[in-house]
């Protein structure tokens, strides 16, 4: 079993690494994976992941998380298991390590790992491949300690705004955003409900589910989600980085595997959107595997539906 980080990096370099082309609609890795976090850091495409492959299978009940490289959005490495749950000694060993993020600042770079269900941590490294180490001593949201942090403080997603504060979105049945601090992990102010109005159904099965993300575009934010299990990924726009945010369409429709979650991210005045969906034999709700689509937005600015090639 991996003891500590260091051991799970030395474990990674002595892993065969393997490199998959990755094309619209294809698995980026012959791996199981899901729940991705896309970011461009020096040059460079990293992708944080949950590691399927490593889980019951009936269940995710994975306890690290894996990452993933690449020059082109095209050829992808993978890096292997960079961070287990252990590193958080607060944490259970066996505690589930669920849908993750990252975000770079002050020259570091900070991973928000949810874990258990019911807390999320953040780790900091020097490099974006690591070696993390826990930034604090307790999680940076906890459901026994914090208020209106809700029914599970999972899917956590930062935004760093051109002004520089930070947002920190997260949770299930019901969104929630607080604020960061410029130290990346610590909050300021209450943990607040982010308002979805507009919907175009009154049934509660078409509404905020889980898997929050926000980007922005040309002065408008972009708030995405998935409506439930199984869901769609839909979205509503906002002037403001908290909301309230109006609906404005669907991004991905229903997939056939029990959870939908996305991001977006932008580069070279090109969008692309990363979900997770059964691909590879032996796959399914539990055995995802992630994907990239190109994304496109009409002239005022809603985006155009991702439409499925079938196989």
């Amino acid at each position: 079993m991996r003891t500590n980080i260091r051991t799970v990096l030395v474990a990674g370099l002595l892993s065969l690494s393997i490199t998959v082309p990755a094309v619209a609609g294809e698995p980026i890795s012959p791996r199981f994976n899901a729940d991705p976090s896309p970011h461009y850091f020096k040059g460079r495409f990293y992708l944080y992941a949950t590691d399927d492959a490593s889980n019951s299978g009936k269940y995710w009940d994975s306890t690290s998380w894996r990452l993933y490289t690449s020059k082109d959005l095209k050829t992808w490495t993978d890096d292997g298991a960079f961070l287990d749950v252990k590193v958080f000694k607060w944490a259970k060993p066996d505690a589930k390590a669920w849908a993750p993020e990252a975000a770079a600042r002050n020259g570091k770079y900070y991973f928000y790992a949810p874990i258990g269900g019911d807390k999320i941590g953040v780790a900091v490294a020097d490099k974006p491949q690591g070696p993390y180490r826990d930034a604090r001593t307790d999680a940076l949201i906890d459901k026994a300690r914090d208020a209106n942090a809700g029914a599970e403080p999972i899917d956590p997603a930062v935004l760093i705004d051109d002004d520089g504060q930070a947002y920190l979105f997260f949770g299930t049945r019901v969104p929630k955003v607080v604020k960061l601090n410029k130290d990346m992990i610590s909050t300021t102010g209450p943990i607040m409900d982010v308002v979805v109005t507009g919907y175009p159904s009154d049934d509660p099965k078409k509404k905020y589910g889980e898997a929050p993300f926000l980007h922005k575009r040309n002065g408008l934010y972009y708030f995405s989600f998935s409506t439930g299990w199984p869901g769609q990924i839909i979205y509503g726009t906002s002037t403001s980085p908290v909301g309230p945010f109006e609906y404005r369409g669907v991004i991905l429709d229903y997939l056939k595997i029990s959870t939908n979650h996305q991001a977006i991210i932008e580069h070279k005045g090109r969008s692309w959107l990363f979900y997770h969906d059964n691909l590879l034999p032996g796959g399914g709700s539990h055995r995802r595997s992630i994907a990239i689509e190109p994304l496109d937005y009409n002239a005022d600015g809603s985006i155009r539906e991702v439409v499925l090639k079938k196989k």
